[in-house]
């Protein structure tokens, strides 16, 4: 007797398929793909559309998009605020509907977060060749623009016959659930495939749970790591997203209230640690807090948890400047677990983190070392409160009052959403965190035009939250096409759009390299033929509100926080428009960055920018 089948086209298939995959985790089961993003040409329509359709909303619900990286965006918004547990798919055509996906991918890869891209590609018969939107290669017949996609994904195949979905889809489904493996996956569908019919066997629909492994550290490896801890008198704990994404926080805190080890945090890291908790010392690198950064100089040995250390956390080699410092790097995957020659600790962070505790008992730093680290933190905190204050409410805000009045109106569990700009250096100097998600800084990929849909996308993983998504006028001129979408969904998303005339924070970076801000102010051209002139007459505000959103505009520090009050109880997408007084008032930088300044120029602040360079690189390490 032949295995029942069930005849379908490839795309209902898929769709059939994926509408029955399941992670879980601790107990906690979640649908590993939980709804589907799309945008519909000739290369979808009639396949992955007609079975999104036939499957209808109770089998793969569907999200309507704007723009296709917009959508990568917000299913990576999603994924991110549910731990890595479940995630979304997106649907293009063929062309540039599919090459709009490739700065999506590479941003969900960077940051280790799923989603599944599923873009329409040409005829596998080549019965039409060319088709419409068809990259023709003239000795690569095989070759398709979604190749582009193959460098900024975790998993790549292109679905030539019907069969060959089975053993893709699966792997797919491997490589997203894998908390060690995951990134963008893309499984690329020639048009004339998704609508081919195939007899599928019934196993294919089966219910599939995917567990996500914690794994726990080699014993080996965890004794090595806890001679390192007691031997060292200045350790420090570097918090990355893993400690996150691994729902860790707890065991972290567990861990410092045990040892009194500081715990300093990246972009990705920050919330580890409640901000008020007396070993949370905030940010650490080149938009780090004092206090960091000056352990980190002075640090014996530094406790990477979950960490990628880039070139911000580590000020690019020039950081951890203690002759002796040696690294523990606790990391589920060994490609960053071996990073700075660390001593490795393979494992989940939360698992990793319980069994060190375990071994640890009995072991602190020393007083003196915790008086001096608490210390520190207080002296930040003062200077944060400084940064915040505004002592004449009538007055314009600077950009760090306008966190300030941010900061007294949210909840412990409002989400903020940030990814570009100056603003991502002065949240993670002077931001509070107050809860492990509140903190939503992409800041792997650093794109401008993240924080809309992400926002979106965090809203969709946690209904009742509000969320702030925090826009520059440089980032908001780059996307604020899902705005339609949030008020298409009755999403109350609350924007706070910033409007300073510009390329604020590369501007800075200009004139610190010698480029004198060239290119990076939204003026008129001037007599001579400079965008020197008076600021461009671009009224965003209204932009917002011709896009559906109710807007608010505060012109001063007392209106600001009228208006943010008013979002925050909102039950419609809100933005709140306010110009800043472009007057720095960020704390400076407490640490390097690497910006490579030209070696030789004829223009004076490029010689003097390229003097400061070099004294500078001259303290960069390899720690080896």
């Amino acid at each position: 007797m032949s295995a029942r089948t069930r005849r379908l086209t490839t795309a209902q298939a898929l769709v059939r398929f994926l509408s029955a995959q399941y992670t879980e985790r601790d107990g906690v089961r979640r649908r590993l793909i939980a709804g589907t993003w799309g945008i519909f040409g000739h290369g979808n329509v009639a396949g992955v559309g007609q079975a999104l359709l036939e499957a209808g909303e109770d089998v793969m619900p569907f999200h309507q998009g704007r723009n296709e990286q917009s959508m990568v965006h917000a299913a990576v918004g999603y994924a991110r605020q549910l731990n890595r547990l479940s995630a979304q798919a997106v649907t293009t055509s063929i062309g540039p509907g599919a090459t709009n996906l490739v700065t999506g991918a590479a941003l969900a890869t960077i940051n280790r977060l799923p989603v599944l891209l599923l873009p329409g590609d040409y005829f596998a018969t080549h019965s039409a060749d060319p088709l419409l939107q068809q990259l023709e290669h003239p000795v690569e017949a095989d070759v398709s623009v979604n190749d582009t996609l193959r460098p900024v994904s975790r998993y790549f195949d292109r679905i030539t016959r019907p069969e060959a979905l089975i053993p893709s889809a699966l792997q797919a489904m491997r490589v997203l659930a894998d908390p060690a493996e995951t990134g963008a996956v893309t499984l690329a569908l020639p048009q004339d495939v998704q609508a081919e019919a195939y007899d599928w066997p019934e196993e294919f629909f089966a219910e599939r749970v995917w567990y996500v492994r914690r794994p726990a550290p080699d014993p080996v490896e965890l004794a090595a790591a806890v001679e390192a801890i007691r031997s060292a008198e200045r350790p420090l704990i570097v918090a990355g997203g893993g400690v996150h994404h691994s729902e860790a926080e707890a065991a972290l805190k567990a861990f410092v209230d045990a040892t009194g080890i500081p715990v300093a945090s990246t972009q990705a890291g920050k919330g580890s640690l409640r901000h008020d908790h007396p070993a949370d010392l905030g940010g650490i690198g080149h938009t780090g807090t004092a206090v960091s950064d000056d352990l980190a100089r002075t640090a014996d040995l530094v406790i990477g948890v979950g960490t990628r250390y880039t070139d911000f956390t580590t000020a690019s080699g020039t950081l951890f400047q203690n002759p002796d410092v040696r690294f523990l790097n606790l990391n589920i995957t060994g490609f960053d677990a071996h990073k700075l020659a660390a001593r490795t600790l393979v494992c989940d962070a939360r698992s990793g983190l319980e069994r060190l505790l375990e071994a640890l008992s009995g072991h602190r730093v020393s007083a003196a070392y915790e008086a001096a680290y608490r210390a520190g933190k207080e002296r930040w905190d003062d200077v944060v409160e400084a940064a915040y204050r505004a002592d004449d409410e009538s007055a314009v805000p600077t950009q760090t009052q306008v966190l300030g009045a941010l900061d007294a109106a949210v909840g412990d569990d409002d989400v903020v959403i940030n990814a570009a700009g100056s603003l991502p250096g002065d949240l993670h100097k002077l931001w509070r965190s107050r809860s492990p998600r509140q903190y939503h800084l992409e800041y792997g990929y650093s794109c401008m035009g993240y924080e809309i849909p992400a926002g979106i996308g965090v809203q969709q993983a946690a209904p009742g939250t509000p969320v702030w998504a925090l826009v520059g006028d440089g980032t908001y001129l780059m996307m604020p096409t899902e705005i339609v979408t949030a008020v298409q969904e009755g999403l109350p998303l609350n924007i706070v759009l910033i409007q300073n005339h510009g390329y604020a924070s590369i501007g800075g970076l200009s004139e610190e390299t010698g480029g004198e801000r060239f290119g990076t102010a939204y003026r008129f051209r001037a007599a001579d033929g400079t965008f020197t002139g008076a600021p461009l007459p671009v009224d965003l505000a209204a932009n917002a509100a011709s896009l559906g959103m109710v807007v608010l505009r505060a012109k001063t520090v007392r209106e600001l926080r009228e208006a943010l009050a008013t979002a925050r109880s909102s039950d419609r997408p809100t933005c709140v428009y306010v110009e800043t007084d472009p007057a720095p008032t960020a704390p400076p930088a407490e640490a390097w960055w690497d910006v490579p300044v030209a070696e030789t120029a004829s223009r004076e602040a490029a010689v003097e920018a390229r003097e400061r360079y070099d004294r500078q690189v001259a303290g960069r390490r390899r720690h080896l």
